[in-house]
């Protein structure tokens, strides 16, 4: 107990064990990651979660693992649709201090959802499409920043990959101030099938690159239209630039080259809205 209430000295020797060990400035254990609401540990209860089809963002499993109840994992997660990812036991072991028997899975605290459903809904109800499609972000201020603008300008739908992405998080939810509680985030496999799905239903592709001479404000955002927005690192990839209908340019005097996703995010958001109520 005497151990677990020693403080940090601000010697920066003593940091790397103080931190291993879980303590926070206050000299009290740091209970967030034990008590981490977004994960399941233990080999049984990952399995029981998949037979449950809870939906999971990911699940962690110690490299090496070979386990008699990981060769059941195994086959439970044979032929189903999960990202998996093979780490190091001390990955496991800094997401919880429990008895993790070397699989972890990240749930999501809300049910995805499909976007077919979603666009049918859209067109039944009579409404103009308002979709965005994020590629490949990662950070997750950056996602809950961009959850809260496309509340507040009637986003129908958020798509987001189910690899190398940010996913729907407890961090997430609190960092868009609920909107995520509001609008339907759908996770898919190939954002390049979602993309030419939404364009034979009629529904533009328009993707903010500065990849292109043609500023945002040329585009009629009038139409049904899906927005694209792209990776912190390298924005919209090559592939989904090709895909779509439209490259839209939001214009810049200055001499950074990009903006942040979450602005670029707003500013694509009220054009459309701008456009839509001055029609």
């Amino acid at each position: 107990m005497e151990e677990d209430r020693k403080k940090f000295s601000g010697d920066r020797r003593e940091y790397k064990q103080w931190k291993k060990d879980g303590r926070s400035y206050s000299g009290r254990r740091d209970r967030k990651r034990e008590d981490e609401p977004d994960i399941i540990y233990g080999v049984r209860a990952v399995i029981e979660a998949v037979r449950a089809e809870r939906p999971i963002n990911r699940i962690f499993i110690q490299r090496g693992m070979q386990k008699e109840l990981f060769k059941e994992l195994k086959e439970e997660l044979a032929n189903k649709k999960y990202a998996l990812q093979f780490v190091p036991v001390e990955k496991l072991d800094r997401m919880t201090q429990q008895n993790h028997q070397g699989v972890v899975a990240q749930v999501s605290p809300l049910e995805y959802q499909n976007i077919e459903h979603i666009v049918n809904r859209i067109f039944e109800r009579g409404e103009i499409a308002n979709i965005l499609i994020l590629d490949r972000l990662t950070d997750v201020r950056n996602f809950g920043a961009i959850a809260r603008t496309a509340e507040c300008t009637g986003v129908q739908a958020i798509v987001i990959p189910d690899k190398d992405s940010v996913s729907v998080t407890s961090d997430a939810i609190k960092t868009s101030a609920g909107a995520l509680n509001k609008i339907p985030v759908c996770k898919v496999q190939d954002l390049s099938a979602v993309i030419h799905f939404l364009k034979e239903s009629g529904i533009q592709v328009v993707a903010a690159t500065e990849k292109t001479e043609n500023l945002v404000y040329n585009v009629d955002m009038t139409l049904p239209t899906a927005i694209i927005l792209g990776s912190e690192e390298d924005g919209v990839s090559l592939r989904l630039l090709t895909d779509a209908d439209i490259k839209a340019k939001i214009p810049m005097t200055g001499s950074i080259s990009s903006l942040n996703v979450a602005v670029s995010a707003g500013i694509m958001l009220y054009e459309l809205v701008r456009q839509r109520l001055n029609e």
